[in-house]
């Protein structure tokens, strides 16, 4: 919404303002585009109840509330994917082009990255996306998760050595994701396997996940000729007709892969200095609905 509308209240306008930067908090902490819409409904409904006069500072205040009711759908999510069948990944997001602009942005909501929070535990992870996504005081972060001031301090340093150590290396820019996305879409699609070979690192790593309800690989396949030889044999291919479009998948490229014109899956893929390290596909159809249109994830409020 990039025009206030006149009938909207000061709560409703503040909350319509910092919808997106709340809606990307909750995905960073969720890894899920539907469970970061519910906490959002769930801050709506608590903010509503608030009396705005007293409200000195709306983006902290909506950020702590979102954040609570995110810890509590983290320690859900936790308990399900115990149970879950095959490799979890997030749900896959349909970005804008100009999220690969926001290097910081588009690295905290990466495949890659997401999986690599996915190690922390929660309250870890929510003071690592408050401190180092959105930059916020260690006075509000504590007043979000519940915890001193000095905890904090220590949670925060724990969990960025942590990160730290399993994050993805640097990235490049926007142009060399294009190019190596043309690159490794032109084999896949072809069963290039020297072409393959040429675009994937010695050390990529391929998941997929269809939470066991389509067929997908049930652990990660690691190293450039297993992962050359799997994509060059069609792996994710079944007799039909098949389409495959180039897009933004979470900041970075990706290809959306439709079968008889319908949403079948997206295939994530993770770009370092010109080659492919990852490549992350989503079947799963409970996982899909956030690549039918464009989500709006910013580090900011609007304008």
């Amino acid at each position: 919404m990039s025009e206030r509308d006149p009938a909207m209240g000061p709560a409703t306008e503040a909350f319509v303002a910092h919808r997106n930067l709340l809606f990307t908090v909750a995905y960073e902490m969720l890894g899920s585009a539907t469970d970061a819409e519910d906490v959002l409904q769930e801050t709506w409904l608590r903010w509503v109840d608030v009396d705005f006069a007293t409200v000195q500072a709306p983006r902290a205040f909506l950020v702590r509330i979102t954040t609570r009711q995110a810890l509590k759908r983290l320690r859900t999510l936790g308990r399900r994917k115990e149970s879950y069948v095959g490799p979890w990944l997030p749900e896959p997001l349909l970005t804008a082009p100009d999220v690969a602009e926001d290097v910081e942005l588009a690295e905290s909501v990466s495949m890659a990255m997401l999986l690599v929070l996915e190690t922390l535990a929660p309250t870890e992870r929510a003071v690592f996306v408050l401190r180092e996504v959105f930059a916020l005081d260690y006075d509000e972060i504590a007043e979000a998760v519940g915890k001193a001031p000095a905890t904090v301090r220590q949670i925060a340093h724990r969990a960025r050595a942590h990160v730290a150590a399993r994050r993805p290396r640097g990235t490049g820019s926007p142009a060399e994701h294009r190019a190596a996305l043309q690159a490794f879409q032109a084999a896949v699609e072809t069963g290039d396997l020297q072409g393959l070979l040429d675009i994937l690192a010695p050390d990529v790593v391929a998941l997929s996940d269809g939470g066991g309800v389509k067929h997908a690989l049930l652990r990660p396949v690691v190293g450039v000729d297993k992962v050359a030889r799997l994509l060059a044999g069609g792996w994710w291919k079944r007799d039909a007709e098949r389409t495959v479009e180039p897009v933004q998948i979470n900041g970075g490229p990706g290809l959306l892969v439709r079968v008889d014109g319908e949403i079948d899956g997206v295939l994530a893929v993770r770009v370092e200095n010109g080659y492919v390290t990852g490549a992350y596909h989503v079947r799963n159809p409970e996982k899909l609905a956030s690549v039918k249109r464009e989500i709006a994830v910013s580090r900011r409020a609007s304008p």
